[in-house]
């Protein structure tokens, strides 16, 4: 299946360059919801943040489909939400999600 994606990569800006890749879920690339939730765990391979990035309105089930995400670079994903580049040097174990406000807030479990 072929994914329709809301923004159109010829009008991406350089806003995030050299974090590396990261996964994010459809409801953002897709249905351009806004990151309403982010972690940051340990990288895969050399290229990889860490980051995954959510907008918070995924089900259980939609998770755990592997369908409803992909790779992308963080540049790809700040240009959806640019908010997140305030974000992209907290350290391994980060967790964010945002306030009423839309600013990101440390989510200590």
């Amino acid at each position: 299946m072929d994914k329709k994606f809301k923004l159109r990569a010829e009008d991406f800006k350089n806003i995030a360059i050299g974090y590396g890749s990261c996964i994010a879920t459809d409801m953002i690339t897709v249905l351009g919801e806004k990151v309403g939730f982010a972690y940051r765990d340990e990288p895969s391979h050399n290229t990889d943040s860490g980051w995954v990035f959510m907008s918070g309105n995924e089900t259980q089930e939609y998770m755990d489909d592997a369908n409803n995400m992909a790779i992308y670079d963080i540049n790809t994903i700040a240009n959806y939400d640019p908010g997140i580049v305030e974000i992209l040097e907290f350290p391994i174990g980060s967790q964010f999600e945002k306030d009423s406000s839309g600013k990101f807030v440390e989510v200590n479990e």
